[in-house]
Order: C-alpha cells, then structure tokens, then sequence
C-alpha cells in the first residue's frame, strides 16, 4: 500500500493473469441519508461527460482511442459505510505493443475525477436536467419489479436508522431538492473529505503507478475510520407492513437478525445455513416450499454479515400467505433441530466451494479482499485458509447458527388473488 496523501492510498495489486489492466477507485464515507441521492446523482455526472470531454460522443471517442476501454462509476454500500467508485479498465500496452496507454488511461481517469463538466459552480445545466430526470425515471421505476419493490419495503419495515432504510442510490424524496450547485458543492466535499482508495491490478509495476498516480493533485484528508458494522437491538415484536396491488402473484418477504458478522467465526457456518436453508437449488426453502407443496414460484435466502441481517423472499399466491408463513418457519425449526442430511450437507460444502473457486477469476474479487484488508485489518484469508474454514463448518455449528437467527420483519405484497 502506498500512500499518496494523507486519507489516499495506492494498492497495487500485480498478477499475469489478465491481458487488461484495471483501475479502481473507491470514494468511503459515512452512511448518512442526505449524502446517499447526492452522491448517485454526482456519479451519474461525472459518467456522463466531463470539462474536455463535454457530450458523450467525445467521452466514447476517448475510451475508443484507448483501444475500446470500458469505464464506469456506481454507488454501494457495506454496513455503515457509503460507496461511489470510479473504474477504468484498459488492455495492457504489452499486449499491442503500446507503452503510453497506462499513462494515458490514468490521465483519462484524472480528467474524469479532477476535471467535471463544472462552470463558475454549477454542473453543466442541459446535462444536470437529464442525469436527474433519468434518476428519477429510474426510482419511479423500482415500483415497477415488484421483487425490488418487496425487497425495498422489506427493509423499509426492518430497519430503524434511516440511511439503511432507503437504497444506496438514494430515494425520490431527496431528488427534488437536488441542483446543479447542490451537487457541485458536494463534488467539492467529497473530493476533499472522502477516504479514498485507488486499486490497480494486472502486470504492473509498482514504481510506474506511483509515479502516475503521486502526479494527482489529491489533498491530505483527515483519516478516518467510520464503524463498518451497522447493529440492531432484537426486538420482541416482528414489525409488518402491507401493500395491497393488483398484482397475480403475492410477495411474502421476511427479514431477520443472524447477529453474526464478517469477522466472526460463525461466519463460515452461517455460509452453509444459508445454503441449506435458502440459497441453493436443494435447500429446505426451494425443496418443500417451492417443488413438494407448489406453495411458492420462487422461495430463498441470503444475508447480509455487515448489517448482521438476512431475508427470505417467496413470490406466492396471496391466499396462501399463512400457509408460506408457517412453511418458512418449519423449514428454519427443521434446521435449529439438525435435521438435515449428510448428503445436502456436503452438497452444499461443494457448491460454496465452486462458486468461491468462479470467484477466484474476478479482478474485483481481489480488489474488495484487499479492500477489505485495509478498512479491517487481519481479515485475510488465503484461498487455502478460506477452503480450510469451510471445510472445517460442522453440522452442529450450523444448528447453532439456525437457534440464533431471529424473525424481526414481515413484508407481504398482497395480489388479492
């Protein structure tokens, strides 16, 4: 890790196993709800064109030059923290005997982050007016999937904290306020105050990218390290909410609290209780709730260990709701007992096993272990060291993980069908 100024650092991370060479950087903040919308909106702007390159034919033609090199920024969240990465992905000047285009990919990349398309501070007003409206075309478009939409509301009724309760791209209701200047402020701020981490992976060599990358007129920013974890008390009372739409088939999704974290040792027998429970094709949701009782088009399972959240989510027949509530919690007592067996054990050991293997070929699985590294030190894992912890998961560890997770929320979509 190298670091470029106070609050900025460089991780390089070298490897022959791409012909490309990929260019991330990952903007950190607190989770707070009026930054969320601003910080969607901004990245929609500075995707969209920049000071040199001020429509986006110009921008495309750019990324043509650069031998058709792809490029993109979004927004996510992890717990409680806020998201806005920039990535560039170029093939390596090796490859088609080209030794400027790392140096002119960076300088693409600077362009983007440095140079906005910004005047006397406001983003450019034909371009503000449309990155907004498409924003908001697209969250009035959520309600539209009705699966997003139950997903939504689901955590809509679980959550207390209002940043967790809304989408990490934002929310309609903070759009309004939104204008060109707003958000040119905010560009400002964040460029100041973010925390901010610049991965670049592929068959590199450190001393070139610190060169390149010292040369960014970045500023030193207090360092700061916001609690990555977001908890919530256990209630004794399930919180519900209703919709009722005439929609054929129902929503029926449930949150719960698993109180087990990414750095906790349960993590590794909650990974085979999710498994077994509703992630894959042979788990007891699927299996009894889906195909033996026809009670469900779709039933499953995943969670959340930085929220210490998970839900389950059933498209079902509206009438059936009680039927499907009952269901899910026999399927979820059948594992507090043990009851599951060794062959779906093992099933579900090897398909982990496959789909972290699949991972292995991600540049961007590498660039989130690393990230991860620094914002939690001493959560590194070698693939051997991570194959060994599942391995190592016992049928009585995962019994132990199913008493302790906790029915909190009920969402259901009724079609009144």
């Amino acid at each position: 890790m190298i670091q470029l100024k106070q609050g900025v650092r460089l991780h390089v991370l070298p490897t022959k196993k791409y012909k490309t060479i990929h260019i991330y950087a990952r903007f950190t903040t607190r989770l707070q709800r009026e930054r969320m919308t601003k910080r969607s909106l901004l990245s929609n702007l500075l995707e969209t064109n920049s000071a040199n390159y001020p429509d986006q034919t110009k921008l495309s033609a750019q990324l043509a030059e650069l031998y058709g090199a792809s490029f993109g920024i979004n927004v996510g969240r992890k717990g409680n923290l806020h998201w806005l990465n920039i990535g560039v992905s170029v093939v390596n000047g090796k490859y088609v005997n080209d030794p400027d285009i790392l140096p002119q990919a960076v300088d693409f990349f600077k362009e983007i982050l440095f140079h906005p398309n910004i005047k006397e501070g406001s983003f450019d007003v034909q371009t503000f007016a449309l990155e907004k409206e498409n924003l908001q075309s697209y969250l009035e478009s959520l309600n539209e999937d009705k699966q997003t939409l139950a997903s939504l509301k689901l955590q809509e009724t679980y959550f207390t904290e209002e940043a967790q309760k809304i989408p990490s791209f934002g929310s309609l209701e903070d759009l309004v306020h939104e204008t060109s200047q707003s958000i040119a402020a905010y560009y400002q701020e964040m460029l100041a105050n973010d925390q901010i981490d610049i991965f670049v992976i592929g068959d590199v060599e450190e001393e070139t990218l610190k060169g390149l990358f010292a040369a960014l007129p970045f500023t030193d920013r207090e360092e700061t390290k916001p609690e990555i974890y977001y908890s919530q008390p256990v209630s004794n009372v399930i919180r519900e909410s209703q919709l009722q739409e005439s929609v054929i088939q129902g929503k029926l999704n449930l949150a719960y609290s698993t109180g087990i974290y990414f750095q906790d040792k349960a993590r590794f027998p909650l990974l085979v209780f999710n498994g077994l429970f509703g992630g894959f094709p042979h788990s007891k949701l699927f299996m009894n709730v889906r195909e033996k009782e026809s009670l469900a088009y779709y039933a499953s399972s995943s969670f959340d260990t930085f929220r210490g959240y998970m839900n389950v989510q059933t498209g079902i027949n509206s009438q059936n709701r009680e039927k499907v509530l009952h269901l899910v919690a026999e399927q979820l007592q059948a594992l507090q007992k043990g009851e599951f067996s060794e062959l779906a054990f093992k099933q579900t050991k090897a398909m982990l096993r496959n789909q972290y293997l699949l991972g292995l070929d991600r540049p961007q699985n590498a660039i989130e272990i690393a990230y991860m590294e620094q914002w939690m030190p001493g959560t590194y894992l070698t693939d051997e060291q991570w194959l060994a912890r599942l391995d190592a998961v016992t049928p009585q560890e995962v019994e132990k993980v199913a008493k302790q997770i906790q029915l909190q929320a009920i969402f259901f979509l009724d079609g009144g069908q």
